[in-house]
This record gives C-alpha cells, structure tokens and sequence, in this order.
C-alpha cells in the first residue's frame, strides 16, 4: 500500500478523533491545547487515560506499545510497582516540607557511586535549572562569562542556552565556523552574542574557536549523542581531543547526560573514557518525577558551600522525585541495562540489515536503549552532524512514519527516536520491526 501525507494525516485523526476533539477542547484555556510543544503530533496529540507497562491506553480506547516513554523518562515504563511503593512510603511522611530528608542523600551517594566523574551533586526539579545552576556555577568558579555549546545540541529551555539547537545551516554560517542563532523569539540578544557555537565532530575548527575565545569561555556544555533534533553521536578522538583543549584553556566542560544516563550504567562517558568537570543529570533520576541535577568536582561546587554562588528552588531535591529516582536506579542494574540496550541493538541490527539489502534510504542508528530511525537521501548516508541531518533527513517521511505506527499499535517521538522500556518483551521487538518494515515499503513505494 502507498503511504502519503495526506492519507496518514486522515488515518491519524480518524483513529484519535476523541483526542483531536478533545486537543481543541482544551485550546480554549491552555494554549495549543498543552502545555508541552512536543506533545503536538502533526495534526494534535494523543491523549493518554494511562499507562501499564510498556504500553499507554489513549482516550480513544487504543493500546500503544510506548516506544517514546516520555522522551526517554519512562525507562521501566508505567506503573512500576518499585517506583509506586516508594511514592507510596514517603506520602504519608510529607512530601513538601521545609526541611531535608534521607531519600536526597541516598539518590547522590547511588549516582556518585557509579558515575566516576561526579564527587558531590546538586539538585533542582529539572535538567533544564541543572544547566542553569551548572552555568552559573562555572562562571562563578572561573570568572568568566561566555557559554561554548556544540551546533545541534539541545540543553532545555533556558534563556542562557536556547541557542543553535536547530539552526538552519544556510542561516547559520559556515560549517567550520557556526554563528550563534536564537531558538525561540524573546530570546535576549545579549545571550546570541555572547554563545560561543562550535562544529560537531570537527576538532581542528573547534580548536581553532576556543583558542581564539578561551579568555571569555567559562563553560562548554555538550551531548555526546544529542536528543533533539535528530541524534548525532559524538566521535570518541573528537571528545578527547575537546577534554585536553578545556583542561589546557581553562574552561569548564559540562557532559549533559540528561538523556544518556539511560545509555550506560555508568553513563555515555565511560563509554568514552573522558571524564568531564560537570555532569547534567534528569529524567531517569526522578524515576519519572521532575528532578535534575548537576554533578561533578567538588573543587568546582564547593563555590556553592563557599557562598561564591546562589542557587535554590522550593522543590529542590524533592523527596517524593528523590524517593522514585532511588527506587528507579535499584531496579536499573547493569543486568537491566544490557538487557534493554540488547533489544534496540536487534531492531539496528535487523532493519539496517533490511534496509541495506533493498538498498533503502532508511536507517536505524544511534546508542543504547535511545536509538533513532531516519529517512534520506540514499543508503549508507552517515549523519555526524546536527547539519547532515538538516541537509539530509527526509523530516516528512520521519512524521508520516510516526504517524502510520501510532494507527498501527506504536507510538514512538514524532521526530524519529526510540526510547526502549524494561518492561519490553521479545515479542514486542518482533512487532515493532515486522510493523516498520511495513510502513517504510508504503513510504518508499511513493
């Protein structure tokens, strides 16, 4: 069957007639119907009753095996008795209160002990205010001001970072050279101008630009696999090359494993053998609570303790977040996380196997349990930079795919990654690559 836009859209909004309806319900009081941009899937999102497993049961009465998971939160899916009897234990001991208690302790002692990389932690309710706090923390650690970022990544959606997530690279500059671009409108000019941007993957340019900017740089957040805008997975040499060019400048490297904590037990840095100054930290650690982090060297976060820097939140290091984070990691042993980075392994493995033998423009690729599929314009292309997958993802395609799984039994992210969850079977492997071969002959049929 040939696959369309125009087919795939009306497909969509039939299956989830009651969620499209109710999507412009509540365009009457909230705007776009939610509060999160992401949510929107093409022509409106799905609404959700709840969530068992690895599934969620939509308003429409539909079972969707959850290959989103929140973005990446979700990774023991829904209603995990672990995280429900940790909730369970604290309620009644009070969950908002003015002062501290154990379950914050015991949540960085378990993160410290497994990340290298990370002698003492803070805590706040999101990733997105753990880069804040770590910027801040930087430039009071170094006296500098300016913020170095890698072109493509994305570090929530904070004033002094939503710079150059997504640029279009015909706007931004030359390849080598990236010009800061702002993400949203109502951005301050003074944060564009003062955003160092550097080329992925590419070294000598990046070296190039630091040396050049190193009096002013404070801090250099970065990805090693970004998540937002199609994944990009940083080159091993490339990192270690960036780690002896921030030891040898002054300038304080920030990994934002957000996103990768999901990858490795030990997080995506072991795998890398780099040791960064700071680590950000959210979403698994709340156990699908809000919670983040930022961790590192207590030489850098000792201006906390010292006064040097400010950083508080009425919720930060939330008890019920910490609780659910704790019972979370416990259950995420290294067993667990061989387990499910095994089955995304086999869905790259059997559909780029496929694909290669139709001589497709289609792939699977990416590390760990949070992988992604992409569209192109021939087999084989390689994407190593937020600017091949501009020029060369096929983002059409990537939605109707979306689309045509959610209709099918599949919900994966609108913008072609995969986030795998324990409660995952075999069997739902086997669906999910059966259901995708489908969909991409009826795509690239048309």
């Amino acid at each position: 069957m040939k696959i369309t836009a125009e087919s795939s859209m009306a497909r969509f909004s039939e299956k989830f007639k009651i969620s499209r309806e109710f999507t412009e319900k509540c365009r009457k009081k909230v705007p776009n119907g939610y509060s999160r941009q992401t949510f929107n899937y093409g022509p409106h999102a799905i609404f959700v009753d709840h969530g068992d497993g690895a599934y969620i049961y939509t308003i429409d009465g539909h079972k969707l095996l959850d290959l989103n998971n929140n973005f990446s939160v979700s990774i023991l899916g829904h209603n995990n008795p672990a995280i429900n009897n940790a909730i369970k234990d604290v309620l009644p001991k009070g969950f908002s209160l003015g002062n501290p208690m154990k379950y914050e302790s015991k949540l960085a002692e378990i993160i410290c002990s497994r990340i290298e990389s990370v002698e003492k932690v803070k805590f706040s309710c999101s990733a997105s205010e753990s880069c804040i706090s770590a910027a801040r923390i930087a430039r009071g650690y170094t006296g500098k001001t300016k913020i170095a970022k890698m072109e493509g990544g994305y570090h929530g959606f904070i004033e002094d970072l939503c710079v150059s997530a997504h640029p279009d690279p015909s706007m931004a500059g030359p390849d080598d050279r990236p010009v800061p671009m702002a993400d949203s409108g109502g951005i301050n000019s003074y944060i564009v101008e003062n955003t160092i941007i550097l080329p992925q993957n590419d070294l000598a340019a990046c070296e190039k630009i630091l040396r050049e900017n190193a009096a002013d740089i404070a801090c250099l957040f970065m990805e090693l696999q970004s998540g937002a805008g199609g994944i990009v997975v940083l080159d091993q040499e490339f990192v270690k090359g960036i780690r002896a060019l921030t030891e040898e400048l002054g300038i304080v490297l920030i990994f934002d494993e957000t996103i990768t904590l999901r990858i490795n037990y030990h997080g995506m840095q072991s795998l890398y053998g780099v040791k960064p100054d700071l680590t950000i930290m959210g979403k698994i650690i709340g156990g699908g609570l809000p919670l983040g982090a930022v961790g590192g060297k207590a030489e850098i976060l000792e201006v906390l303790e010292k006064g040097i820097v400010g950083i508080s939140g009425t919720h930060h290091g939330n008890n019920l977040a910490a609780a659910a984070g704790i019972a979370c990691l416990e259950v995420m042993d290294e067993a667990a996380y061989d387990r499910l980075n095994g089955l995304a392994k086999r869905i790259k493995d059997e559909l780029n196997a496929w694909s290669n033998r139709k001589n497709y423009p289609f792939m699977v690729y990416g590390e760990g349990s949070y992988i992604a599929y992409a569209f192109t314009d021939k087999n084989g292309r390689q994407i190593t930079t937020h600017r091949d997958f501009w020029r060369y993802a096929n983002n059409d395609a990537i939605l109707i795919f979306a689309l045509e799984a959610a209709t099918r039994g599949f919900f994966p992210v609108h913008r072609g990654q995969l986030a795998l969850s324990t409660p995952m079977t075999d069997e739902d492997i086997d669906s999910f690559i059966a259901t995708t071969k489908e969909i991409v002959d009826g795509i690239l049929k048309n």
